[in-house]
C-alpha cells in the first residue's frame, strides 16, 4: 500500500510520518500494493486540534476516517482504529465485493452483525441545470445534507453536501 502524508497549517515532522507509516500498514494485510492511502494532517485554530483525514483507495472502493485530537500520535490511532472497524464490520459485504475469501486468514471472525442495506423509499425529481451556488441554496431551503443537481457549466450530475464544520463540499465525476 503507498501512504502519502500531508499537513495543511503544520508540518509533519519525520517520527510522526514514521509513525503513521507504521499503523496504517497494519491494514495493509486487507489490500494489495495497488492501495493507495491519503493522510492529511490539518492544524485546527481552535485549541490547538490536530485532525486527521484517511482516505484508502482500493478497488473503486474508498475507506474514510476522520479523526481529532490534541496529540498526532493518538489521532493516527484513533483513525486507524476507524477503518479497521469499517472493515470488520462490512466483512461479508467487502468479501462479495473484492473476491470470496478475501479475508480469510486475517482473524476477522463475525464480531459484527451483518445486516442489509433496506432501500425503504425511491425519490425521483427533474433535474434542472444550475450553478454551485443555486445547489447550495436550495439544499439549505430543503433542509437536507446534500443535493444532487445538473452542473450548469459542464451538463455533469454533482453533488453538494455540507461538512461536519458548517463549509460545503461539491462532488464531481471523474471523467
Amino acid at each position: 500500500m503507498r501512504i502519502n502524508i500531508s499537513g495543511r497549517h503544520m508540518n509533519v515532522t519525520d517520527d510522526e510520518k514514521a509513525w503513521a507509516e507504521k499503523k496504517f500498514s497494519r491494514l495493509e494485510k486487507y489490500f494489495s500494493r495497488e492501495a493507495e492511502a491519503e493522510l492529511t494532517f490539518i492544524n485546527q485554530k481552535h485549541g490547538n486540534l490536530i485532525k486527521l483525514e484517511a482516505t484508502i483507495l482500493y478497488k473503486g472502493m474508498v475507506f474514510r476516517s476522520e479523526a481529532e485530537n490534541h496529540d498526532v500520535l493518538a489521532v493516527i490511532d484513533k483513525a486507524v482504529d476507524v477503518i479497521d472497524r469499517q472493515i470488520r464490520k462490512n466483512k461479508t459485504k467487502l468479501e462479495k465485493r473484492f473476491h470470496s475469501g478475501a479475508f480469510e486468514g486475517f482473524g476477522i471472525e463475525n464480531e459484527y452483525e451483518q445486516t442489509d442495506y433496506n432501500v425503504v423509499k425511491i425519490k425521483r425529481f427533474p433535474i434542472k441545470p444550475m450553478s454551485v451556488e443555486e445547489a447550495v441554496l436550495q439544499m439549505e431551503l430543503i433542509g437536507h445534507e446534500f443535493f444532487m443537481f445538473r452542473n450548469a457549466e459542464d451538463e455533469q450530475i454533482n453533488v453538494v453536501y455540507k461538512r461536519k464544520n458548517g463549509d460545503y463540499g461539491l462532488i464531481e465525476p471523474e471523467v
